[in-house]
């Protein structure tokens, strides 16, 4: 999986160290980030669906227990990327079919930006200073990756047939 450069030795490090602060509370954080992201664009919240439920607002979502298992498993995805930052590539078939669900509900690809925004505003929160321009830079780069990959997943569905 190609993220335009690969990460180098010291970007690896810095994404490695970074999530080992943030992994310990997976719930927690991953509140952080799906508050900011329905926050940035609310008209993601009809998204999220459990049982033909519409949640009235963000704050409902975000307390439902068919949510939190959905903020666990986005945690362990990022996870499963900083656990295979080395080779990537293996999460290629994995991230594309993850990418063909996301466009099954309806999910649209220019939304991943404003998740990418959420991810880093979430790192910055939780790590405060230590968030630095480097971090950012190396965390941006890994979350383009996995972007890419899902990408694919709406590529290779066929078209209108």
């Amino acid at each position: 999986m190609e993220s335009g450069m690969p990460l180098s030795v010291r970007e690896r490090a810095l994404i490695r160290e970074s999530w080992q602060r943030v992994s310990g509370s997976p719930v927690q954080h991953g509140l952080v980030l799906f508050t900011r992201l329905f926050d940035l664009d609310p008209d993601l919240l009809p998204l999220f669906q459990y049982n033909c439920k519409q949640f009235a607002s963000p704050q409902e979502c975000l307390s439902a227990p068919e949510f939190l298992d959905h903020i666990r498993k986005v945690m362990l995805v990022i996870d499963a990327a900083v656990s295979h930052l080395e080779n990537l590539s293996c999460l290629e078939e994995y991230l594309c079919n993850l990418g063909k669900k996301h466009q099954a509900v309806g999910v649209k690809v220019e939304s991943f930006s404003t998740v990418g925004e959420s991810l880093l505003y979430m790192l910055e929160k939780c790590l405060g200073t230590a968030f630095s321009p480097d971090v950012r830079e190396a965390w941006s780069k890994l979350y383009g990756a996995v972007v890419k990959a899902m990408e694919r997943g709406w590529e290779a569905l066929p078209e209108g047939d």
